[in-house]
């Protein structure tokens, strides 16, 4: 029997139009990683897009994200 740590898992895409520079990326994830610290996160700042590998729910994502300081597309 294999283990499937991100059975529960959902995929989560956001734009997140203001984030410019590596540095923004690394507070995204900093942010979604303290609401779930299982969560894989990656932030390409060349496209704007957020995807996350989470048990949270999207709008305790999304707000994780807002409080840090980036604006979530809708």
């Amino acid at each position: 029997m294999t283990s499937q740590p991100f059975a529960q898992a959902q995929p989560i895409v956001f734009t997140v139009p203001d984030m410019m520079c590596g540095s923004c990326g690394k507070k995204i994830i900093a942010a979604v990683t303290g609401v779930d610290p299982t969560s894989v996160v990656t932030a390409d700042p060349e496209t704007k897009l957020v995807t996350i590998l989470t048990r949270c729910d999207e709008g305790m994502v999304r707000h994780a994200i807002e409080q840090v300081g980036f604006e979530v597309a809708p």
